[in-house]
């Protein structure tokens, strides 16, 4: 049968098998635009979980039967029950209301629901494609080796709530930004993934352009990876709701109690004031970059398509800097420390759209 078919291909003209393959590329690509999509709004979920302090609602994990919240009465009273029983409860939250609780219960409940949505939406198309032969052989294993990591984000995601279900209502910051740096990886991964199914060539095959330009935006965008890790120890030390001023600290220019901690090196992921410096200074550094490598791509004649990528990260990181401050200065409303980090995923996605353009550059026409 495929022997047939492959012979039916081939005794196409040249022009109608290209378009055919241009128009399978679009379908994947899209398809796996459409799951950066979501996974971008898991990640933005995710942070307005905690953000509304939902994230330790709910104390089990059932992957199968946790698709189906409490339906009546009863199952909302025995849900509840579970959740006075946590630390969070005895320490934060003695005496909550059962409709308290129901609002911080389905911003979690939303959260975990988005997650399976996900592994739907990446593994469904994916068996549909490969069956129809849409998608090349040698792409499939990078994209079932995808649908595992994600899978190990649930699991990743269920072992940092632990963290606040034993001793402490407060989840440890090391585990929440290994669950971030899961999910933004794999979101940029996909993303470059589908940028390289647009271009009709493999990135694992593709020659890489090693001109200087190239390699300065993929460290920017390294740069920019390890700024929004650095905001999730902010997040997860509420380092936010200190020194809310700009652009000093309480009147200096560096907090005298920076290095308070022994050893040293608990000082960058356990001293909120030092969380928060380090994060002032990758952001600022990570502006100035940005900027930089904007000015670079206008100046050079032969930038072409990057331009356009320059000029969204540009954009971008002007949005996010401002944003970052605004939210600092208000003491993190939710709705301003949403944004962003909604916009913190801009930023990558225009710096990785950047850093591939310049290294995959279109050939001439």
């Amino acid at each position: 049968m495929n022997a047939a078919v492959d012979h039916a291909l081939s005794a196409q003209p040249p022009l109608a098998r290209r378009s055919e393959t241009a128009a399978a590329r679009r379908l994947v690509a899209g398809w796996l635009l459409a799951c950066c999509a979501l996974v971008a709004a898991m990640v933005v979920l995710g942070g307005v979980t905690r953000l509304t302090g939902s994230g330790l609602s709910m104390v089990d994990w059932k992957p199968i039967h946790g698709v189906v919240p409490p339906l009546n009465p009863a199952q909302w009273q025995e849900e509840f029950d579970r959740y006075r029983a946590s630390p969070e409860y005895r320490h934060k939250n003695a005496g909550m209301s059962l409709a308290a609780f129901k609002r911080i219960f389905w911003f979690e409940y939303s959260h975990r629901l988005l997650g399976r949505a996900v592994g739907l939406a990446f593994l469904l198309p994916l068996l549909w494609l490969f069956a129809r032969r849409l998608i090349e052989r040698r792409l499939v294993p990078r994209l079932l080796l995808m649908f595992v990591l994600g899978g190990a984000q649930g699991v990743l995601g269920w072992w940092m709530v632990r963290s606040g279900l034993v001793d402490e209502p407060r989840v440890s910051q090391y585990r929440l930004t290994a669950h971030l740096g899961l999910a933004l990886a794999l979101y940029l991964w996909m993303l470059w993934t589908a940028l390289a199914v647009l271009r009709g060539r493999d990135t694992s095959t593709a020659p890489a352009r090693r001109a200087p330009l190239a390699r300065a935006a993929l460290a920017v965008l390294l740069l920019a990876f390890v700024t929004v890790l650095s905001g999730g120890f902010v997040a997860g030390l509420h380092a936010g709701l200190v020194y809310n001023t700009f652009p000093s600290m309480g009147g200096h220019w560096i907090p005298p109690d920076l290095w308070v901690f022994s050893p040293a090196w608990r000082n960058l992921f356990e001293n909120v004031v030092t969380v928060q410096f380090d994060h002032r200074v990758l952001a600022s550094v990570l502006f100035a970059a940005v900027i930089g490598l904007w000015i670079a791509c206008w100046r050079r004649p032969d930038a072409g398509p990057a331009r356009g990528w320059a000029h969204a990260a540009a954009a971008a990181v002007l949005l996010q800097f401002t944003l970052g401050i605004a939210t600092l200065l208000a003491h993190v409303p939710v709705p301003l420390a949403a944004l962003h980090q909604a916009n913190a995923l801009v930023v990558l996605s225009a710096l990785t759209g950047l850093a591939f353009t310049l290294r995959h550059p279109p050939a001439p026409a």
